[in-house]
């Protein structure tokens, strides 16, 4: 049938008709143009991830400095979700895999942001930034001190990643070139599905059933996150399981040694990472919370490194000019050594406890040796 056949129809077909058809055609083109700014803002927030560490701050892909994708996997894991604290607590034990997974991660935002932002298999580019934005939320959703920003940016980006993936592409986008150069593709069922440029190709009734399944699961994963990172949905709004703004230590096997000297596992394990913890004051209390043994800050900034066992090569505890000094996350046994004229058994039996610079304190019993202090 000829163009001018098509027209004479048209012609010929009662106004209401046209007027539909026409209402449809111009909803499918404001959809079409609609998406464009969703597509190049999803792309350019992980083109702009990948790029920083690629081109712009290379150091962040630089092991041995100070901005080193390391550091920041570690401040993530205090607050990690299901069970993500393991897996980069693993990562950061295991250098290879830890650098293979930044470089990976990187080019794959780098990659994906550069095909949405071009409109290049559009479908599959989005899919791929919605996992992103769900590691992310998993990893990283629990921090920042006036609220929680990192949550709040990848549950957008994971809502617009749902969008382009049922949408598609819309307008200006080599999806549409790809279809435009070869129309047959637009019977290729992978290409539909991959690329965002036609409807995907399935009923309309098993489309809405997608549609609303995919609507159920960004509802129910970023409001879920949100209740437990700070309540507020059910529950009275709080800081969070893990505070992203007050430091918190965990001390554990604490022990006297027969060399005169206490040893015990300290965790920073809250806390925002923008500033450093500094613990100004340890101290042996005995039943009564006097103090036994006492050491100030400035005993405390002259510790020895071999005081120290981190168990990351990455943040860790350390002297500082205040007294210790810890980033996020960062874990360690510490050694102090008990003077030599205080009697051991009056220490025996004591609590370690420490004290911040800003008067919280953290403590634990002290027992004999065991076979978990190394």
């Amino acid at each position: 049938m000829t163009s001018s056949s098509f027209r004479t129809i048209d012609h010929m077909s009662p106004p209401a008709s046209r007027t539909v058809s026409g209402t449809v055609e111009t909803a499918g083109r404001i959809a079409g143009l609609s998406m464009i700014s969703v597509r190049a803002i999803q792309g350019f927030i992980y083109w702009g991830g990948g790029s920083r560490r690629f081109i712009y701050a290379p150091s962040k892909l630089d092991p041995n400095a100070t901005h080193w994708m390391a550091n920041k996997f570690q401040t993530a894991m205090p607050g990690a979700l299901l069970g993500m604290s393991h897996v980069i607590s693993y990562m950061l034990h295991h250098f290879v895999l830890l650098y293979a997974g930044v470089i990976l991660f990187s080019a794959a935002e780098l990659v994906v942001g550069l095909m949405l932002m071009m409109g290049l298999y559009t479908r599959v580019a989005a899919l791929a930034s919605m996992g992103f934005s769900v590691v992310l939320m998993l990893m990283f959703g629990w921090q920042g001190a006036t609220c929680i920003d990192e949550w709040t940016m990848a549950s957008c980006n994971l809502a617009m990643g749902a969008t382009l993936l049922l949408g598609g592409g819309g307008a200006y986008a080599l999806d549409n070139v790809l279809l435009r150069r070869n129309p047959k593709l637009a019977d290729n069922r992978l290409f539909r599905w991959v690329s965002g440029c036609l409807p995907l190709p399935v009923a309309d009734g098993q489309w809405r059933t997608l549609a609303l399944l995919v609507l159920a699961f960004v509802v129910v994963f970023d409001v879920s996150t949100y209740s437990y990172y700070r309540g507020s949905v059910l529950t009275p709004f709080h800081s969070g399981p893990v505070s992203p703004t007050a430091h918190h230590v965990t001390l554990a096997d604490a022990t006297l040694g027969a060399d005169g000297t206490v040893r015990f596992h300290a965790t920073l394990d809250a806390g925002t990472p923008e500033a450093p913890l500094h613990i100004v004051r340890a101290a042996l209390l005995d039943a009564n919370k006097s103090s036994i043994v006492q050491w100030d800050a400035e005993a405390l900034s002259k510790l020895p490194k071999t005081a120290f066992a981190n168990d990351y090569a990455y943040n860790k505890f350390g002297t500082g000019p205040f007294g210790l000094r810890a980033a996020m996350g960062a874990a360690a046994y510490i050694t102090l050594t008990v003077p030599a004229a205080q009697a051991a058994d009056t220490v025996r039996g004591a609590t370690l406890m420490l004290t911040d610079v800003d008067g919280r304190t953290f403590s634990t019993a002290l027992g004999a040796p065991n076979a978990l202090a190394r």
